[in-house]
């Protein structure tokens, strides 16, 4: 019987392929399958719009309002034009409306593409709003752009020249500065150290304001709460005390107050300054804020207003400032401010409108190519008291060169007048170098110089501070010949040897080296009369300058020249400042022709004895008045000339 193999269409088997009849290569190996058919595509289930189109507007309306709230409260943006923080601001306010758009309309569209069509047609007016404020900024920008007003950048700060030694006087020694920044930081540091009630509870700020205060240079700040859980406890009653920092005499003070101060940049929520400055004033912009006290010792925060001069956010200027009583929270804006304020400009400020000044004043293009007469201001400024006011100083060089100065700048913090003093000389650092070589042997660092008139000559002073950071010695450095150096352990003795050394470089007379101390105030004129008197066994001369009805006692043992002095003698004599009465007490006397180069030999008790003595107890001068004499004197008689 025939064997008889059925194949069905559609298997692998094929008996002409020479593999005994089997597909998939003679191998063996299973045959691939057929792709598996694609899943039908599941529809999306539509999203449900909430409410009808005027509610989803106010719930949009509402999201993008509290937001902008706590954004507001949060980070406190001025409500101005010429500010960058509003664009932001108003940037994210349309982004959440939009956003808020999206979720309450049910958008059911697909893709970045889809999402925009959506915005395009539902939230035209933020979007329109977006592109208007990149346009306003954008036009904004160009307008300022320094490239293009370069003039105008250079007359930011009008400067005055000047000559140096006719317009700056010789300072006392009570109004030198004698201590930097982080000096006054470590003697507060160490002053409410000493202070057990309030060294757990509070720290101090380190944004100490250097202002003249009473007449003397000084640097004030406010105390912080230590920690947010000793604001909690604190509080109620606010801070308690500011501090002052004496910058002669280095004593560090603790002003406690009878009521604390409740607005301070230590605080929070809405006694917080910067937001007790928002509130008050929402469209104007700040510098950061200064504290100072006025001359009764209240405490104020100094406020300056900022203002944008060239284009919409070029040109910073500084136009008046708001005062905030720190007690009490009382504020007013000053476009005057009053004269008690030192700090309304800031020292950054005035050296960036001086760079301006320096590097655009002959245009842009010179700035890069070629920069004749380009200028900038030194990497450093100090300050020192002129009058009522405080002055920045810096040095002025060229961009060439950084080994010298061309001259230096004084700029009043409060009215900002310039003046330019055109001084070649050293610059800042390499007056530092050459006090700090002086005294090499001890290491101690000098601090950023300060400018003198000493002598007539314009001279770098320095602290010198040893490694604990408290003042040991004193510098002076002469700017125009730097390797002209003095040191002392005093400031007076710091300048006698300074005046040494300028006289023995010929910049002075041999008589000029003597210092008058900071306490002492001098007077001239011609002698109209002479009394003697012996007091406690010394003998005393009293001499009354023509046109004036005070007596100065002098000493014979300090001033042997007072024995050869006559009626018509015209004088300099030393007294204490401030000392007023019918007899003071003098100090040296220098008289024109006169010296005393040495003084006699000193007399037995019974040749002073000698003397006639003047009948009465008082001094009667050629018009009959009496005065009366110093305490303990006991004879006098006229000496005529």
């Amino acid at each position: 019987m025939p064997f008889h193999i059925n194949f069905t269409p559609g298997s692998n088997f094929d008996p002409t392929n020479g593999t005994g009849g089997f597909g998939g290569g003679g191998n063996g190996a299973t045959p691939p399958t057929p792709p598996n058919p694609p899943r039908p595509h599941k529809e999306r289930k539509p999203r449900k719009a909430i409410g009808n189109g005027f509610t989803r507007v106010l719930i949009n309306l509402l999201v993008t309002l509290v937001f902008g709230a706590i954004y507001f409260y949060v980070e406190l943006p001025a409500l101005n034009f010429q500010s960058q923080d509003v664009y932001i601001f108003l940037f994210l306010l349309c982004a959440v409306y939009c956003v808020c758009a999206i979720i309450t309309s049910g958008f059911q569209g697909d893709g970045a593409k889809g999402y925009f069509h959506f915005v395009k047609k539902q939230c035209t007016i933020p979007l329109s709003l977006v592109i208007a404020m990149i346009i306003v900024t954008a036009v904004g920008s160009l307008t300022g752009w320094v490239v293009i007003r370069a003039k105008a950048y250079s007359e930011l700060l009008p400067i005055q020249t000047g000559n140096f030694t006719q317009e700056v006087d010789e300072i006392s020694y009570d109004q030198i500065p004698m201590l930097d920044a982080d000096s006054a930081v470590l003697l507060g540091n160490r002053k409410l150290g000493e202070l057990a009630d309030m060294v757990s509870q509070f720290e101090i700020l380190d944004t100490y304001t250097q202002i003249n205060y009473q007449g003397r240079p000084v640097r004030v700040t406010s105390l912080a709460y230590g920690d947010i859980i000793k604001w909690f406890t604190n509080r109620a009653n606010g801070l308690p005390a500011y501090l002052i920092i004496d910058m002669v005499t280095q004593e560090a003070e603790v002003v406690r107050l009878k009521e604390g101060m409740k607005y301070t940049v230590a605080e929070h929520f809405n006694r917080n300054l910067y937001r007790h400055l928002r509130f008050g004033y929402p469209t104007m912009m700040f510098d950061t804020p200064v504290f100072e006290i006025d001359e009764e010792g209240t405490p104020y925060w100094v406020c300056s207003r900022i203002v944008k001069t060239i284009g919409l956010f070029g040109g910073t200027d500084i136009k008046g400032a708001v005062l905030v009583n720190a007690i009490t929270g009382e504020s007013e804006y000053y476009e005057e401010v009053p004269a008690w304020v030192d700090r309304v400009y800031n020292s950054d400020l005035i050296m960036q409108q001086y760079d301006f000044y320096g590097s655009y004043h002959n245009g842009f293009l010179n700035s890069i190519f070629g920069q004749r007469d380009v200028t900038k201001s030194t990497d450093g400024y100090n300050y020192i008291a002129i009058g009522d006011d405080v002055y920045m100083y810096t040095g002025v060089t060229s961009v060439t060169s950084d080994e010298s100065n061309i001259g230096f700048l004084l700029s009043n913090q409060r009215t900002k007048e310039t003046h330019f003093y055109s001084v070649a000389g050293a610059t800042e650092n390499s007056a530092r170098g050459s006090a700090q070589s002086k005294v090499q042997q001890m290491n101690y660092m000098a601090t950023f110089p300060l400018l003198l008139n000493i002598a007539d000559q314009p001279t770098y002073f320095m602290s010198l501070k040893g490694a604990d950071g408290l003042v040991k010695m004193y510098a002076m450095v002469n700017v125009q010949q730097y390797q002209i150096v003095a040191t002392g352990s005093t400031l007076a003795e710091c300048e006698v040897n300074y005046r040494t050394a300028l006289a023995g470089s010929g910049l002075i007379k041999e008589n000029e080296t003597d210092v008058v101390p900071s306490d002492q105030e001098e007077t001239t004129g011609a002698i109209a009369e002479i009394r003697t008197a012996v007091m406690d066994g010394n003998s005393y001369y009293f001499l009354r300058l023509e046109g004036a009805d005070t007596f100065y006692a002098v000493s014979a043992a300090e001033n042997p020249l007072a024995v050869i002095l006559n009626v018509g003698d015209r004088i300099t004599i030393t007294y204490t400042a401030g000392s007023e009465g019918s007899i003071l007490a003098g100090g040296k006397v220098t008289a024109e022709g006169k010296t005393a180069e040495t003084v006699l030999p000193e007399t037995a008790p019974a040749a002073e004895a000698e003397t006639p003595a003047a009948q009465g107890g008082g001094a009667e001068s050629a018009d009959g008045t009496t005065q009366e004499p110093l305490v303990g004197a006991t004879e006098q008689q006229p000496v005529q000339g």
